[in-house]
């Protein structure tokens, strides 16, 4: 005969609230609905209804505590023996427990909802993975190839990659995740997005930045200089005279669209001058020209 203290793992001195919690635990975790073909857990789940329907009733409680394993035949001329065969749990209960409440809402309706040999409904568990897509793919959008493993057999979809994505935005594919138990809906498939990084673009917001070298002279003389954008297009660009390093040209409507608006962010070309590490002689008489010919420094009024 089984001691149902040590069924449930608790003390002697156990309160009826220790006692229904420690209870709700071993259901929750062996119920037949959870682990359906584990013949342990199933026994575990029916040795815990036992002792449970006896230390969870403080009548009965006394008189096992009382008289032990005859606590049975104890008072009111004894009694018939435990039902050691199926548990009906509206039986066990009354209706008075319910099972969305022991197993921590993964399942509906009640024991007085479900009769022996019926199986309630619910949905299957959602499946999280993540996919790592091309920067001008999470621009432009359109579809990246998944492959999802189902026991031995392998699932390949394509996913939607919707313009101007951002890294961590989570696409959800109705229906693809676990299959559902007893009739019960799928699951969801939750993919995570993370956009690899460019070679010489880069995102903030909704823009596009792009920086683009330049020789000294063509800072201070001005030029015409192709870039490449996002689109896959070439854009001449006009660098005005003068332009200082970290200078900011904008190419309106050549950036990433907004995700809700649609509207398109701006493309930013941002110079950088290029200083030679190795100049000739004739350069250094050029530039030692320059140096007399324009004295004003750059610090001029700075500080």
């Amino acid at each position: 005969m089984q001691d149902y203290y040590k069924t449930l793992g608790v003390s002697r001195n156990a309160t009826a609230d220790e006692i229904r919690k420690a209870y709700k635990k071993i259901a929750r975790e062996n119920h037949p609905d959870v682990k359906p073909d584990d013949k342990a857990a199933s026994e575990r789940f029916k040795q815990a209804a036992e002792a449970y329907d006896v230390l969870g009733d403080a009548d009965k409680r006394k008189q096992y505590d009382q008289f032990g394993p005859a606590y049975k035949h104890a008072g009111k001329g004894g009694g018939a023996p435990f039902n050691t065969g199926p548990i009906d749990l509206s039986d066990l209960f009354g209706g008075g427990v319910d099972l969305g409440d022991i197993l921590g809402g993964e399942f509906s309706g009640g024991f007085g909802g479900r009769r022996r040999g019926q199986t309630t409904a619910h949905p299957g568990q959602d499946i999280t993975t993540s996919i790592a897509i091309p920067f001008q793919v999470a621009a432009r959008g359109g579809n990246h190839e998944i492959s999802l493993h189902h026991g031995q057999s392998t699932e390949r979809l394509d996913v939607k990659i919707p313009a101007g994505v951002r890294s961590g935005t989570v696409i959800r594919l109705a229906k693809q995740g676990q299959p559902g138990f007893g009739g019960g809906p799928a699951g969801d498939l939750l993919i995570t997005v993370e956009v690899a990084p460019h070679p010489y673009f880069r995102r903030e917001g909704n823009d596009v930045i792009l920086d683009v070298p330049l020789t000294i002279s063509e800072s201070t003389l001005g030029t015409k200089v192709d870039v490449p954008t996002i689109h896959d297009e070439r854009v001449t660009v006009t660098i005005p005279p003068g332009t200082s390093s970290g200078s900011k040209l904008r190419l309106r409507g050549k950036g990433f669209p907004d995700p809700k608006s649609k509207t398109p962010g701006d493309q930013l070309i941002v110079t950088k001058v290029i200083i030679p590490k190795n100049v000739n002689e004739r350069t250094k008489e050029l530039l030692a020209e320059l140096t007399i010919e324009a004295p004003l420094t750059p610090r001029e009024g700075l500080w």
